[in-house]
């Protein structure tokens, strides 16, 4: 079973991890199962937030009198200090723990520094002084943001988008990591569900130039979280078939496209952004019928009362035209009905 050391933290990750904002849409039932499970078939890194609704109450529910065989990170969308305060306070009582291994800025639009003004880091370092949390992280989704984080050396972790589309710069990103010594969790490893051979993706990371890198993957199903734990007896080998896959993909992704992180939202027309924008991939590389559906077919009709207000292409946090996506995939889209 591969694992993985999370830069200056030191902490021992299984290289499976799991992400858990999905199971903030099952019950708490299937949740608890589902955590439980992978615990026992040897994971021991959860990531989840305060923005995902139950999810860390579910966390907390799940590893209940086992704190200490699991690693948790969460995360704050604070804007100051007094309530990254509340958020820590919220999210430890959720989890039901009096310590948050992994603590990290939820996808900041700028990189938190003591001294800023806001005082965010500062709350972040007392509480880590007061032993509530352990180590401080950074997430991000602006490459921007995350290489000043990285070379700030104020965080021990950065959470990045990363799979087999990612960039050169990206993956200069994660080398800097290595170099650094800072722990590079990578979120969207099926690059929000573009991806759809698992096992390529799987592949990929465990490359031996990113055996530094923690992949999380987002868990809702029982059959994706068994589909992962067979990886971890049964490596799947980046060979020539898979290669050729991989590269399908890069040829077919290239270029501007929405990767659906969400950050956009909401829209004052009511359009669902992070699924329209990229409808025209959807329908090439996924069953058609359900994007098809009458449900679809009225939310994608919402792009027509667009109020090109901008604030989606002001919120994207890869400077995408979105309101042009928007217009181009509702193009392609009528030509499927």
């Amino acid at each position: 079973m591969e694992s993985v050391i999370l830069g200056k933290t030191g902490l021992k990750v299984n290289k499976n991890g799991f992400g858990a904002l999905p199971i903030q849409r099952i019950s708490k039932k299937e949740a608890v199962y589902l955590l439980q499970k992978a615990f026992r078939s040897g994971i021991n890194y959860y990531d989840t937030a305060r923005a995902y609704s139950d999810s860390e109450e579910k966390l907390g529910e799940a590893f209940l009198g086992m704190r200490e065989q699991i690693i948790i990170s969460t995360k704050t969308a604070a804007q100051c200090a007094e309530d990254l305060r509340k958020d820590l306070e919220e999210s430890l009582a959720r989890l039901q723990t009096d310590y948050i291994d992994l603590y990290q800025f939820h996808n900041p639009a700028f990189c938190p520094k003591p001294g800023d003004g806001t005082g965010l880091y500062e709350a972040a370092l007392e509480a880590k002084e007061q032993g509530k949390i352990r180590h401080i992280g950074i997430t991000n989704h602006r490459i921007a943001v995350a290489r000043e984080a990285v070379l700030s050396g104020l965080y021990e972790t950065l959470q990045f988008p990363f799979s087999y589309l990612a960039s050169e710069e990206e993956k200069e990103l994660v080398e800097l990591c290595r170099k650094t010594d800072t722990g590079f969790i990578a979120m969207k490893g099926l690059a929000g569900g573009l991806i759809h051979n698992a096992a390529c993706a799987y592949a990929f990371m465990c490359q031996p130039q990113y055996a530094h890198v923690e992949p999380i993957w987002g868990i809702q199903r029982e059959r994706e979280l068994d589909e992962f734990l067979s990886y971890q007896d049964h490596m799947p080998e980046l060979n020539e078939e898979r290669m050729k896959e991989i590269q399908r993909d890069q040829e077919q992704l290239a270029g501007e496209f929405c990767r659906g992180c969400g950050y956009c939202m909401p829209c004052p027309a009511g359009i669902e952004i992070n699924n329209c924008a990229r409808m025209s991939l959807m329908l090439r590389r996924a069953p058609q019928e359900a994007w098809l559906s009458e449900e679809w077919q009225d939310k994608m009709k919402k792009i027509e009362n667009c109020l090109h207000c901008g604030n989606c292409r002001k919120k994207c946090p890869y400077g995408l035209d979105t309101p042009e996506l928007l217009r181009k995939n509702y193009e392609d889209y009528k030509t499927f009905l």
